[in-house]
C-alpha cells in the first residue's frame, strides 16, 4: 500500500474501517472512487454528509428518520393501537419489506446480554413503558430474535408490561420449511414444540 499516494491510501483506510471491508476490498473501492467521474464522487462524499447531519432518531418509535416525528408515526393510514417492538432499525425495515405489518414501531436498540454488559438501561425499555402508559397502544407484538438475547428480552418485556392494560403478544417461530431438525438450534426446535398445531387430516 505504500506505493499509492497518500490520499489514496488514507481513503483506502478510512474505506477498511467499514464493517466486513477487508483492506483489499477496501482498495478496490477506493480505486473505484478515483476512476469514477468526479459528479460521483462528489454525489457520495454529500450524501455521506448528509446522513451524518439529517439523520436522527425518532422521539416516539426510535427509527431511523430525518423528519421527527418519522413518516411512519404520523402516517394516518397506519394503525397506531398497535406496535410492533424490533431489536434494530434494520428488522423495522424487514418487517415493512415484507408487508405483514401495518402498525406502528418501537426499536429498542440492541437486547439484553449481561454477557456483554447490555441491561435494561442501555435499551429503549423506559421510553416504551411511557409510550404504552399514555394509553393509546393497546396491543404490543414482540418482534425480537429468537435468539437467546431476544428471548431474554421479550420475555423481560413480558414480565414489566404486565402492569399496563395492553395486549402482549409474541411473533411465532420454529421450523422453517425445508431445513433438517439436526441442524436447528434448541431455542428453535424447543418454540417450535411449543406452538405445535394439530396436523391436517388431508
Amino acid at each position: 500500500m505504500e506505493y499509492y499516494p497518500p490520499s489514496l491510501v488514507r481513503l483506502i483506510k478510512h474505506f477498511s474501517k467499514l464493517p466486513g471491508i477487508g483492506e483489499k476490498t477496501a482498495t478496490r473501492l477506493a480505486l473505484h472512487v478515483l476512476r469514477s467521474p468526479g459528479q460521483e464522487a462528489k454525489g457520495l462524499s454529500e450524501s455521506i454528509l448528509e446522513v451524518k447531519e439529517k439523520v436522527r432518531l425518532c422521539s416516539k418509535c426510535f427509527g431511523l428518520a430525518d423528519t421527527d416525528p418519522c413518516r411512519l408515526c404520523v402516517n394516518p393510514n397506519r394503525d397506531h393501537t398497535v406496535v410492533c417492538v424490533v431489536e434494530q432499525p434494520s428488522d423495522l425495515v424487514a418487517l415493512e419489506k415484507s408487508g405483514a405489518f401495518n402498525g406502528l414501531y418501537h426499536v429498542l436498540h440492541g437486547a439484553l446480554s449481561p454477557m456483554n454488559g447490555i441491561g435494561p438501561d442501555d435499551l429503549k425499555i423506559k421510553e416504551l413503558a411511557a409510550r404504552v402508559a399514555q394509553g393509546e397502544v393497546l396491543e404490543l407484538v414482540l418482534a425480537t430474535n429468537t435468539n437467546v438475547e431476544g428471548e431474554s428480552t421479550a420475555s423481560y418485556l413480558a414480565q414489566i408490561l404486565k402492569a399496563y392494560p395492553v395486549r402482549v403478544t409474541r411473533i411465532a417461530s420454529g421450523v422453517p420449511m425445508g431445513s433438517d431438525l439436526k441442524y436447528l438450534d434448541a431455542v428453535t426446535i424447543k418454540r417450535a414444540m411449543e406452538r405445535r398445531e394439530s396436523a391436517p387430516a388431508d
